[in-house]
């Protein structure tokens, strides 16, 4: 047993079953833990899921044999950006006086904007564990998020402009790789040099360190043939829908996922499918199988320049990825919860919150305004004369609470089985948005001189468990320093989607997240060790030797579901409105409320549910 394991077993499960006690139970048991800076499992882990699974299989749990413990004025269920945005737009609504309590299943509050915390030799590591960044702020950002961000939060995002050093990779002469691995490849390769843009990309166009496309696809372990036909695909010389009307075309490329159009329009083998199959899963949480044509399209995969149907883009997705905190977005979720609870961690800016040190003991105190209660699991939610009640379970114990309104910010498909009032339409409605299975890993090592030997600082693997292995974002922030030499310790993060080819885009995702549910720790080291190892290890890099830490954060219920046009239909909007609307004095607020899975969705959904509740 390794090192890491053996203190993720000390840590986790194992010492609960010692102690007698079952994961929540522990968890409760020591308020004054620090949950960023636990290792091993984390995301969805044990003792958050477990209650709201068996609510799911029929457990009933009645309100009527305990009685009312305390009285609020907003009850909001689900501690993530949506419900503390909800918190804060509620409380700026009714005045400061308004009594807010905030019920999480986890130890931990922000949902998906996990913070990971390491200490490797004496040096504080920050990494993010879901919710990663602000995207294209200047786009997507509506008036309600500028005034709540800027003005109120103080969130500045030119600010990020600076804290992330964007020529730190590039002036190290660092490239992106594909990593090809040998099940299905023939042989482990690592192709640097790649100059194909991300989406999103943080690095410039002229700093992609990237080879000429033809002496890049020249490396790729596929055969001659493979490789004729992925150079076909970026020259455009060809239209392969010729005699088809751009209407036509468009139909096509909408209904027809990019393996298909690869190999069954453009006339590529499955070794050209293959280099481009698990590219979208960071992305889209699927594979080309299950991601429709024309999407590519506008993201720039190749293959469409023959078709003339000129450029393809995505103004929501033009401006660079840096608008990143070290944490990710759980710094906004901590600027959130010191303005709602200022006496839980000093300082004021957008800088200091960065290593602002936040005491979980005043999260829950009692008298106090706005409380944040983690390790509680609503179970039932129901509207009565006066306003709603709500029963939460907790230690084992079942707690009931009354409040004026109540806002449901956790994932749609729970709010039926939380809300039985909700009508049968809505019911269905709400259980559309399957959300994806992810993991993401961050994995602390001694150091990055193999990368350096190696060129790259991220690599792409179109076949591998983890599709996407990186150094961490380059940011500083108020006190917190990102490494700049490579002999210094980092951060890596690592991408892992389980989803299959086969099925709609709901179906991959109910199978990858019941394959999720049943991995422990131990399986997912042993596969980022081997992965590491075979990626890394030409560089110089061993497993054995270089990794300090692994937090693995499990996220069985991920990225909310975004519409899909090779599986779904011109009335989802109607469904995305039907499944958020308010039940009585209950409104709903997340970002499966808006069918996309960004932070600005997140907080406009917030937005919009107190308007409901309070006009």
């Amino acid at each position: 047993m390794s090192d890491i394991t053996r203190r993720d077993f000390l840590n986790g499960s194992a010492l609960t079953i010692a102690a007698g006690l079952t994961p929540w139970a522990q968890a409760v048991a020591q308020p004054l833990r620090y949950p960023p800076a636990l290792t091993g499992l984390r995301g969805h882990h044990a003792g958050s899921f477990e209650i709201a699974h068996d609510l799911r299989d029929g457990r009933k749990f009645s309100l009527d044999g305990a009685r009312i413990e305390e009285r609020y004025d907003l009850v909001v269920v689900g501690g993530g950006i949506s419900g503390l945005a909800a918190a804060w737009f509620y409380r700026n609504a009714a005045g400061r006086n308004a009594r807010i309590l905030i019920l999480d299943n986890h130890d931990d509050f922000g949902g998906h904007a996990k913070r990971n915390e390491f200490r490797v030799d004496g040096r504080l590591i920050l990494g993010y564990g879901g919710s990663e960044s602000l995207q294209s702020p200047k786009a997507n950002f509506s008036k309600n998020i500028a005034e709540f961000l800027i003005k109120k939060l103080g969130v500045d995002v030119a600010r990020f402009e600076k804290a992330f050093d964007r020529d730190l990779y590039p002036s190290l002469k660092l490239s992106r790789g594909v990593f090809f691995a040998r099940e299905s490849f023939g042989r482990d390769v690592l192709v640097t040099g790649d100059p194909q843009p991300m989406v999103s990309d943080d690095i410039r166009p002229e700093q992609r360190n990237g080879r000429p496309l033809a002496q890049f696809i020249a490396d790729f372990p596929v055969s001659s043939e493979s490789k004729a036909q992925l150079l076909g695909l970026y020259d455009g010389r060809i239209d392969p829908l010729s005699g088809k009307s751009p209407d036509e075309k468009l139909a096509i490329l909408k209904k027809t996922s990019y393996r298909d159009f690869l190999m069954k329009i453009c006339g590529c083998g499955e070794e050209v499918a293959n280099c481009f199959q698990g590219r979208t899963l960071d992305f889209f949480a699927l594979g080309a199988d299950a991601i429709a044509a024309n999407d590519l399209r506008e993201l720039g995969y190749p293959g469409f320049a023959g078709l003339g149907l000129g450029e393809a883009g995505n103004p929501d997705l033009d401006e660079p990825y840096i608008y990143h905190f070290p944490d990710g977005n759980a710094s906004l979720a901590r600027l959130l919860v010191r303005s709602l609870i200022p006496g839980v961690a000093p300082g004021k800016t957008m800088d200091d919150v960065v290593l602002a040190n936040f005491d979980y003991s005043k999260l829950d105190v009692s008298g106090a305004r706005i409380r944040i209660r983690l390790q509680s699991t609503c179970v039932h939610a129901r509207n009565v004369k006066d306003g709603v009640e709500l029963a939460y379970m907790r230690g084992g114990n079942l707690h009931r609470v009354a409040a004026k309104h109540a806002v449901m910010a956790c994932f749609n498909m729970a709010i039926p089985y939380i809300v039985p009032e909700i009508a049968e339409p809505q019911r269905q409605a709400l259980g559309q948005n399957v959300k994806a299975p992810l993991v993401y890993s961050n994995v602390m090592v001694r150091d990055w001189e193999p990368w350096v030997r190696l060129g790259v600082h991220e690599i792409m693997a179109p076949m591998s468990a983890h599709s996407r292995v990186k150094l961490d974002y380059p940011v500083s922030m108020g006190r917190y320093r990102h490494p700049r030499r490579p002999s210094e310790p980092i951060g890596l993060h690592m991408v892992h989607v389980p989803v299959t080819p086969g099925g709609d885009a709901r179906t991959q995702f109910r199978v990858g997240r019941s394959k999720l549910l049943g991995m422990e720790f131990a399986d997912f080291e042993k596969i980022i060790r081997d992965e590491l190892d075979r990626m890394l290890g030409p560089g110089g890099f061993s497993s054995a030797r270089d990794i300090r830490a692994i937090t693995v954060n499990r996220w069985s219920h991920g990225y909310s579901y975004e519409a899909n046009s090779l599986f779904d239909d011109k009335e989802d909007e109607s469904t995305i409105v039907a499944a958020r609307q308010p039940v009585g004095r209950i409104a709903i607020a997340n970002s499966d409320s808006q069918w996309e899975a960004y932070v600005h969705s997140a907080i406009d959904q917030a937005a919009r549910a107190v308007r409901e509740l309070l006009d």
